[in-house]
């Protein structure tokens, strides 16, 4: 257990514009208004608490970094919509974003790995880095044609020097686990193919069946599954290095259910 950190303005700024970092501290000092098209409202200490999802991700990378443990799970974290230069879909700042750019650039990753799970395609991070060759990106998300963001087809794989480091796999509403499973086994081929040097799971609970607003239907297995098999490429691959961040969820039993099988997965016990 470690205590929350709160980021620095100019360490959400490796990921956010520094415009916007300013927008929301005066939003904070505020505490009235949105930071986006009314999804995301302003509220006072707004950038507190977003700052402190931030830092304590970059807190469990350094710790991971430095040796001093090699898996590490932060349930408020994750918020995987927010883009450099706003807020979107609840998200103020982008944690995944922020310790992305954290690891390319004070550690000199040339690898890194994000896995996204959740029902809602990561269109924050996935565009952040679609020209970016060292960010390998495996999304599995519900077809963007029935659910927010509408983003995250199939055919977008990265651009420039970046093509090909990037998938999508836009999954059907009512999907099940056995076809998480089919389609785990194709994003597991491409992250081996692609050998990382550290992995990001954003594990969001949302696309477990009974969530209130979208229209998967895993259960808990699923999340168990793909945390324990990135265990085993983590060790492979990575010195065992494996951020998990728990993403969204809006029903607290499949919270509990999905969180609690990750963790269990990190922790060693098998399926």
């Amino acid at each position: 257990m470690r205590e929350p950190v709160q980021a620095t303005d100019a360490q959400i700024a490796m990921f956010h514009d520094q415009a916007y970092v300013d927008m929301v501290m005066d939003a904070s000092r505020v505490g009235t208004g949105f930071l986006d098209y009314g999804d995301t409202p302003a509220f006072q200490g707004v950038f507190e608490a977003a700052a402190s999802v931030a830092g304590s991700v970059l807190d469990a990378a350094r710790g991971i970094m430095a040796g001093e443990m090699s898996r590490v799970f932060v349930p408020i974290a994750g918020l995987h919509h927010a883009r450099r230069e706003r807020a979107a879909g609840f998200c103020v700042f982008n944690d995944c974003g922020v310790v992305i750019e954290y690891l390319l650039k004070e550690h000199g990753l040339k690898r890194v790995a994000y896995v996204d799970i959740d029902a809602h395609h990561g269109d924050g991070v996935f565009y952040a880095f679609e020209n970016d060759p060292r960010v390998i990106i495996a999304d599995m998300h519900e077809d963007g044609r029935y659910l927010y963001p509408g983003t995250g087809f199939s055919e977008e794989t990265g651009r420039g020097e970046a093509a090909g480091s990037k998938m999508n796999i836009p999954m059907p509403p009512a999907a099940d686990d056995r076809a998480f499973l089919a389609a785990w086994e194709h994003a597991e081929t491409f992250l081996r193919e692609n050998e990382p040097d550290f992995v990001i799971l954003q594990c969001g609970a949302d696309s477990l069946a009974g969530d209130p607003i979208t229209h998967l239907r895993y259960s808990d297995a699923a999340h168990r599954h793909a945390a324990t098999r990135l265990c085993m490429i983590a060790d492979e691959y990575c010195h065992g290095r494996l951020l998990a961040l728990g993403g969204g969820g809006y029903n607290l039993d499949n919270l509990a259910r999905a969180w609690c099988a990750v963790i269990e997965a990190m922790c060693g016990q098998s399926e």
